[in-house]
């Protein structure tokens, strides 16, 4: 007996609509204050999942340990299956449809989504990456990345007036025809905000360090490459979108300044940052 899913939502991400269709209204409450400024109908979706909740109930107090199991992201024949304590999901690129049996809890999905996401852009040229996104008034975006603790969520609260922030946590880069874009994404860090729903022309990419002052280094095309290719969100265990995800990389720290950024905790940085980028 097939499931019934008479509920849907449309969340579209970086130009990319994906319906999500569950039998469960609470759930898809749940979704929409989740993915907030990146829900609306379209007449037609890019992807489409079944999404089945398994019977667990979420309590946003007990810590999620089922997604502290590692990722499996794999082909099987044409299709792709993600795997994860929480979650067991699978998507045909062909027909654009997919199924996702997952725990009743915000952070399946997102997990599901992102690396829904990683794949396609992957594909495209493009990429998700830690970073955090920001948008100055003048229409550039910058990204920050970096390891844990590095700056990201600060960098990003240091944003001056008329700036928008894109993300905290997780950037969406995508190359387009004229160069590569920044987009917002709901993914969010320490801000526990999702970003702004727009995109801008992407014009630098910063490594992230904490020092006494502020100060941009230049990075070896060794260096830049190792520093876009070590922070980019990637799981899948396919030779073929490896080699991909590492061309990628070389063509992104080819067309776009990476450089070390060394700050200071103010709000100065982002001076530095508009009048030298």
């Amino acid at each position: 007996m097939t499931t019934a899913h008479p509920h849907h939502l449309d969340v579209g991400i970086g130009g990319v609509h994906v319906r999500l269709r569950a039998a469960s209204p609470d759930f898809n409450t749940l979704m929409a204050d989740r993915f907030r400024g990146f829900i609306g109908d379209v007449a037609t979706p890019d992807y489409v999942f079944d999404v089945d909740i398994l019977p667990f109930e979420y309590d946003p107090d007990v810590p999620d340990d089922a997604s502290q199991i590692e990722v499996c992201v794999l082909r099987e024949g044409a299709r792709w299956r993600l795997l994860r304590g929480d979650f067991d999901a699978q998507w045909d690129p062909a027909t654009r449809h997919g199924t996702a049996r997952l725990r009743a809890n915000p952070y399946a999905l997102d997990s599901v989504l992102r690396i829904l996401h990683s794949v396609l852009l992957a594909e495209q040229g493009g990429m998700l990456m830690h970073a955090s996104s920001v948008v100055l008034a003048d229409g550039r975006a910058f990204v920050c990345t970096g390891v844990s603790g590095a700056g990201k969520t600060t960098i990003s609260r240091l944003a001056p007036p008329g700036a928008h922030i894109l993300t905290d946590e997780m950037s969406f880069i995508r190359r387009e025809a004229d160069g590569y874009y920044a987009y917002g994404t709901p993914f969010a860090g320490e801000l526990a905000t999702p970003g702004e729903n727009i995109r801008a022309p992407l014009a630098g990419v910063f490594l992230l360090a904490q020092g006494p002052d502020n100060r941009i280094d230049d990075l070896s095309p060794a260096e830049a490459i190792r520093a876009v290719m070590t922070n980019i969100l990637y799981f899948a265990k396919d030779k073929a979108l490896t080699a991909k995800v590492f061309d990628n990389a070389i063509a992104l720290a080819a067309c776009i300044p990476v450089r070390r950024l060394t700050f200071f905790p103010d709000a100065r940085v982002w001076d530095m940052i508009g009048n030298e980028a």
